[in-house]
This record gives structure tokens, sequence and C-alpha cells, in this order.
């Protein structure tokens, strides 16, 4: 009787939404959320702006079973309470499918809202194995794990023959789960992790941080965390005339680094998807964001542009808008899109999904290293 209830008052919540709104019975709403304000908005940048294409192009082609999808946008600010608010809004505005969220830290929390209120949700950034490890139903992703990522830096870290190897994090989900990650390679591959500390996110003052580093001897440093942080990191080191490599994960991957650190950011070593801008098959819808003066080329743009495909595709599939009827499509099938061929897991996780080393440099740009 619960389950029958939830629905029921969901279906209520959601037809009272849609009059309020003016949506039609014949939409599909998209629930989009991430970031768009707070310290990594950029990366929310990214994620609205692919997800926004898709619904676009979606649309221009007849939509999805002859309906529109309509996007219902909510800033979670990267925040775990904020992401609970916002999946809260999501139920109350009749949403049965999100592209989100971002921040691994929010997607948790969130995710168990969505669960339990049978909304199916694909995050098209959050790394953290914790997320789909539940067994949840309805909880899917369009990028790897920590698990896969953790191992590709800490492999080339020890590719590299380090003598002295710090790992830091910002005590955060993401952040210190991939630091995880890491440390356990390169202690497995038998390399000697003499630092690992954490840091607080919003923090400054680094400068205690780079006096260690110093006094331990560190010729290698891995970030788990976001670019804020790191960049200030970088600058303070390079101050400090700290002789250390630096690393970190797509969370640093952003061209605002460049603006912390300034120059101290050349030669930053950072594990990011593929460039799947550059690929051929993805040439006009590559120009169909630079029509629009978008940047494609950022980590988890075209991860949201898919998460909106497999939706609509998963649905198609499944000849049904219900969440659960999608989610059994997503599962049974392998779907064509802008980051290859994708199948699921029972988890909702990619069966493969590949990371690569990239080089930083000081003006944003990046190469892959050989």
């Amino acid at each position: 009787m619960k389950i029958k209830l939830n629905k029921l008052v969901v279906g209520v919540s959601a037809s009272l939404a849609m009059m309020a709104s003016g949506v039609t019975q014949a939409d599909i709403k998209i629930g989009i959320a991430g970031p768009m304000t707070g310290a990594v908005a950029q990366y929310g940048d990214m994620q609205f702006s692919g997800a926004r294409m898709a619904i676009e192009q979606i649309n221009a082609n007849g939509g999805v079973m002859g309906e529109k999808l309509v996007a219902v946008e909510q800033d979670d600010v990267c925040d775990p309470k904020q992401a609970v608010t916002v999946a809260n809004n999501m139920v109350n505005e009749g949403v049965r499918f999100v592209v989100g969220h971002l921040c691994s830290s929010s997607t948790q929390p969130a995710s168990d809202i969505y669960e339990d209120e049978g909304i199916l949700m694909v995050t098209p950034a959050s790394t953290s194995p914790a997320i789909t490890e539940r067994g949840y139903e309805l909880v899917f992703r369009t990028i790897g794990l920590d698990s896969m990522q953790g191992p590709v830096a800490g492999k080339y870290i020890a590719s590299q023959k380090p003598e002295r190897v710090a790992v830091i994090h910002d005590k955060q989900q993401y952040g210190e789960g991939i630091a995880s990650a890491v440390k356990s390679t390169l202690e497995d591959d038998g390399i000697d992790v003499v630092m690992y500390e954490g840091i607080t996110a919003g923090q400054k003052d680094f400068s205690s941080l780079v006096t260690k580093l110093k006094k331990e001897n560190v010729d290698f440093v891995y970030y788990g965390g976001y670019h804020p942080e790191l960049g200030l990191i970088l600058r303070q080191a390079q101050q400090a005339k700290l002789d250390a490599k630096f690393m970190g994960p797509e969370g640093v991957g952003n061209k605002d680094i460049n603006t912390i650190a300034g120059d101290a950011a050349e030669g930053l070593l950072v594990t990011l998807p593929p460039s799947f801008d550059e690929k051929a098959e993805n040439k006009s819808l590559v120009d169909a964001f630079a029509k629009k003066g978008e940047d494609p080329s950022g980590p988890f743009v075209l991860t949201s542009y898919t998460a909106v495909q497999l939706i609509a595709d998963g649905i198609e599939k499944a000849d049904s808008k219900d969440p659960i009827d999608v989610a059994k499509a997503l599962r049974a099938n392998t779907f064509k899109t802008p980051i290859g061929d994708v199948a699921y897991d029972k988890n909702g996780d990619l069966k493969s999904f590949e990371f690569v080393v990239y080089e930083w440099h000081s003006d944003g740009s990046k190469t892959p290293v050989k």
C-alpha cells in the first residue's frame, strides 16, 4: 500500500505542477540538477550546456514518442543539503527523469530521494563508486568510476618512478575517494606514500601544507578534489620553490585553474575522459555548439548530452515513460552516443569507460601524455 500511495501522491503533484506551469500532459520533463552558482559552477555550465543542446536537438527531430522534452533546471550549488532540497523540488514538479547531480557528495543523498520516489537519475559527472554500490534500480551514470580513474593515475605516477609521493585530498566524498584509489594503486605498485592528508574545501592559505611537502622532500603530489583549491596550492608551491610534479582528477581539469594558478598550472597532469569533441563522428554536434558560441570540450558537456539522449532512447526502447521500464531498457540494450557505445551493468555503471592522462598548459590547453 505504501508504494501505491507514494505513486498516487507523486502523480497528483505532477498534475498540479503541470497545470501551474502551463506544461502540457504531452510534455516529458527532464530535470537538470547541478551547480549554477558556487565554487564549481564552471562544471555546472558544462552540464547545463550539454543537456540543453540534447533537449533542443531531440525536440527538433520530433521529440520522444512524439512528445517534447522540457527542461526543469535547479541549482544545487554542489552542496549536499541543497541537493536534497533540489531533489524534493523535482518530486514536487512532477519530474520523472533527472540529469544530475554533478558532485558525488550531492548526487548520493539526492539519489536516495529519486529512488524512493520512482525517478530515474543519470549523473554525467559523479564518479564515487558508493553511489551505485547500493543496488538502486533507477540510478545510472555516463562517466567512469573512481575505481577506474584512480588506477590510471596511480599507474602513471608509478611509471615515473618518483622518490617521495604525497597524496592530498579535500575530505569530500569525491576528492577523498579518488585520492584513496590512487594511494591504493601506488602502494600495490610498491610506491611509498610519505604523506596522506586532507585539506578543507574553501581553504585559501596552504603555506603550512607546502612547508610540510618541502620538509618531506616530496617530488610528486597527487591532489583529489576540485580546481579552486589546487590552483592556490600550485601558486603557493611555486612561490615557495617546491620542486614537485602535481597531478589531479577531472575535477581540476578546468580552464579556471589557470586564472587561479597562473603559469604554475603549466605541466600539471590531469586524468580526464577522452576528448569526445575531437571524434570525427561528433563533428556536426561540435559545430552546433560552435554556432551557439559554446565550448563542447569540457569533460562533462558530452557526458551530459549523452545522459539526456539515453533517457530519450530508453523511453523509445521501452515504449514507455515509466522510469522502471526505462531503467530495464537501459540495462538490456547498447546505445550509440557521442561518448561511444554505452552498455550498463546491473548497478547502472558503464561496462567500460576510458580515462586519459593529459598534460595541462598555462594557456588552458591540454595534450595527451604519450
